[in-house]
């Protein structure tokens, strides 16, 4: 806390002596959640118990502004409650950087961005800051930015490294890719918006004579976005191609989505998904399944994270069906959406073919403003799944319950600003 301490009197000692116009301020995030796990991301087993925890974001943003250049910087420890002692002399986690960056604008219409920095486009199928986690996510970029009043380009590349290195490391960076450059394009027909994406993605593998190659893989579509006074809907369609540790990939993605406002506070929507993947009796190398690779994945295909969060990559692909329902009055949100899985390609038993029928998860939350910077919610969630469902996890039993619940507190409040005029 002394460092941050010290760089906000270094950026109050700045903003005192400059003869520029202004604008600094910060605020706080306290997020601590309770959650409870039976069967949370798979089926759980025979003979388990479930376990419940409460972890904490504890986040600082701090946000400059100066004439033509932007600065942001973001502190944040992430923890659970007691995996420190109560007289420990340190912190397990630490303080860590979760946005630093610059930004500095040519003029009106052209921009660069630099620094650690959250990418977060459309529906965040593909790129997204996937806040549900604690610890968020973001990526060391470079970015520049072309915006008018109907369109925007963004054309943004990174380079990773483990360390300062003097030779090339013999391991491959398991925790990050190599590099990536992307072009996202965004324009507006009346009341369609259009995003086009283009994403490249690097990753380091160890080849067959142990060398290490780069092999880029190509996530390109479109989503389209309608809205008008009662009715919202939007459809993705993304594919992939290029290679993945030396095997090509042909794979993937739609989704569709249609809202409708019924009255002023009820609102009810239809959507579907699907996800390219291989059949179990595929012995081709070739990667089929699509994956949606820096996606908020937590808010798509059930809150319960079956899907694609950390896990049924390379596999079957999936097909999501849902319904959602949401109610507001006053300060006062609630919303239940019922999702039904199939498997979308062949599931196997020894040598039969399975049902493509994989369960049921229904999902209901809520949340309640205390006042302007206080947020309540929870929520739960409960997955009926079938033998099929076990059969693709490997683990856990459909016959027990599996549900998840949580209740969460958001405080939010800016604890300064400073604004001076030139």
């Amino acid at each position: 806390m002394k460092i941050i301490t010290r760089l906000v009197l270094m950026l109050l000692a700045f903003a005192s002596v400059s003869s520029y116009a202004q604008e600094f301020d910060a605020n706080i995030q306290l997020r601590p959640r309770y959650e409870y796990r039976n069967g949370y991301k798979t089926l759980i087993s025979n003979g388990e118990s479930p376990t419940s925890f409460i972890s904490q974001r504890s986040r600082m943003n701090l946000n400059f502004k100066q004439e033509k250049l932007k600065l942001k910087l973001s502190f944040q420890n992430s923890r659970t409650w007691g995996d420190v002692a109560t007289k420990s002399v340190s912190d397990k986690n630490g303080v860590a950087l979760f946005e630093a960056y610059a930004q500095y604008d040519f003029d009106a219409k052209w921009s660069a961005k630099m620094g650690r920095q959250v990418l977060s486009y459309d529906n965040q199928r593909i790129l997204g800051e996937i806040d549900w986690i604690q610890e968020g996510q973001s990526h060391d970029a470079i970015l520049f930015i072309f915006r008018d009043k109907k369109q925007q380009l963004d054309l943004g590349m990174a380079i990773n490294a483990n360390a300062q290195n003097l030779i090339e490391p013999t391991t491959p960076y398991t925790t990050n890719y190599k590099s990536m450059q992307y072009a996202w394009y965004h324009t507006q027909f009346s009341k369609i918006n259009m995003s086009l994406l283009l994403l490249n993605t690097g990753y380091e593998f160890v080849n067959t004579t142990t060398d290490l190659e780069v092999d880029y893989k190509q996530t390109f579509g479109t989503y389209l976005f309608y809205k008008e006074k009662k009715i919202d809907a939007n459809l993705g369609v993304y594919g992939q191609s290029g290679k993945s540790s030396d095997k090509q990939v042909s794979a993937w993605y739609a989704g569709a989505y249609l809202g409708y406002l019924v009255t002023d506070g009820f609102k009810a929507g239809v959507g579907y998904e699907y996800l390219s993947g291989k059949d179990q009796d595929d012995t081709s190398t070739e990667v089929k399944s699509f994956l949606p690779i820096f996606g908020t994945n937590h808010g798509f295909n059930g809150f319960m994270d079956y899907f694609y969060v950390g896990n049924h990559q390379e596999n079957v692909g999936l097909q999501d069906a849902y319904v959602k329902l949401s109610y507001t009055k006053n300060k006062w949100q609630f919303n239940l959406t019922p999702h039904f899985f199939s498997a979308p390609n062949t599931v196997l038993k020894g040598a039969d073919k399975m049902n493509s029928y994989l369960g049921t998860e229904l999902d209901f939350t809520t949340s309640y403003t205390l006042q302007k910077d206080i947020t309540i919610s929870g929520g739960y969630s409960q997955m009926f799944g079938t033998e099929t469902l076990e059969q693709v996890k490997g683990i856990g039993n459909p016959a027990n319950t599996n549900n998840w619940g949580w209740v969460m507190i958001s405080i939010n409040p800016k604890i300064f600003s400073f604004n001076k005029a030139q």
